[in-house]
């Protein structure tokens, strides 16, 4: 990692300040509203972005907790032990990957100012853009299929030891590099190094991890490359058709595997591509409206505004490459 990297994160944070003068406890309120601690992505990461970075905070006990979106801690220097609920007591050393779901709940031991931890936080709708093909047999694949779930039928972590692995750590490295130095106009270059990443990472876990795929998640990943090549004009009936089961069957496989049903994600997938499309070519809205298969516009404004915050025209000052 370079040292430009280390050092920006070896700089003591606001919130570490106030643990060393003797505010030992976490504060609660800067990562939840909830009596639950459960670290809310909207704390983190702006909106209408995917995917953002965030030091690790040092010296303090953090306690029991979950997430509501997927984290990768990255270990760039040094040690940090967590303990899984219902599971292991994982000690994360130089170069380690700890992915975790929305339902893994841990704890986080105290660490050193020399230990260097980075959490990458990535919403579950980013794995529902266009995005990388992932290999159907890979467990990789599945474990985000089911972390998009809202019931936990999986692992609840991955781990991997990535030190060595020269395509990794230097993907890390651009993937910090960038959220460090332009976290505000470089969403593209973040959501590619992102695939990128995790394809790497899916080459590695063929040979390092058990396989615990289910039939009912490789048919949600069948309906989501569907859904992701058909956004325009896709129907439940013609996926029906393709997969070989019932409308009803396949409702009930993406609800309990993704938490949306077929509408909703077609919905995304639009919204997502409308995004792209503003962000990387000169069409006009009404244009881009009609490619991705709105039909109401007044409707299309209202849900790209609930979704990134803001309208199409603002989207596009704010993020087209120039």
């Amino acid at each position: 990692m370079r040292k430009e990297i280390l050092d920006h994160i070896y700089k003591i944070t606001e919130e570490e300040e106030k643990i060393i003068a003797g505010d030992t406890a976490i504060s609660k309120e800067l990562y939840t509203s909830e009596d639950e601690f459960v670290v809310d992505s909207a704390k983190l990461l702006e909106k209408g972005k995917f995917i953002a970075i965030r030091p690790h905070t040092r010296f303090a006990y953090f306690p029991e907790h979950r997430h509501n979106y997927i984290e990768m801690v990255v270990m760039l220097q040094g040690s940090l032990t967590t303990r899984i609920k219902d599971g292991d007591s994982i000690t994360l050393k130089t170069g380690d990957i700890l992915l975790m779901n929305r339902h893994a709940r841990h704890e986080i031991m105290p660490c050193s100012r020399d230990d260097l931890a980075m959490n990458i936080i990535i919403l579950p709708e980013f794995f529902s853009r266009s995005s990388v093909s992932y290999d159907r047999e890979n467990i990789l694949r599945d474990f985000i299929i089911a972390s998009l779930s809202e019931k936990n039928r999986y692992s609840d972590f991955l781990l991997y030891h990535a030190e060595g692995v020269i395509a990794v750590e230097n993907l890390l490295e651009n993937l910090i590099w960038t959220l460090t130095v332009h976290p505000n106009d470089m969403n593209q270059v973040v959501n590619g190094t992102m695939d990128l990443l995790l394809m790497n990472l899916a080459a590695l876990s063929a040979d390092t991890l058990k396989d615990m795929r289910s039939k009912g998640q490789n048919i949600t990943i069948a309906a989501l490359e569907y859904i992701d090549h058909n956004y325009k004009d896709g129907s439940l009936e013609e996926l029906a058709k393709k997969t070989g089961y019932t409308t009803a069957h396949l409702s009930r496989l993406l609800k309990n595997n993704t938490g949306n049903n077929f509408k909703q994600l077609l919905q995304q997938r639009k919204l997502q591509q409308a995004a792209y499309y503003l962000e990387n070519t000169t069409l006009t809205t009404e244009r881009i409206i009609e490619n991705i298969g709105y039909e109401n516009s007044a409707y299309f404004y209202k849900k790209f505004a609930a979704k990134y915050g803001c309208p199409p025209r603002e989207y596009r000052r704010k993020h087209q490459l120039s």
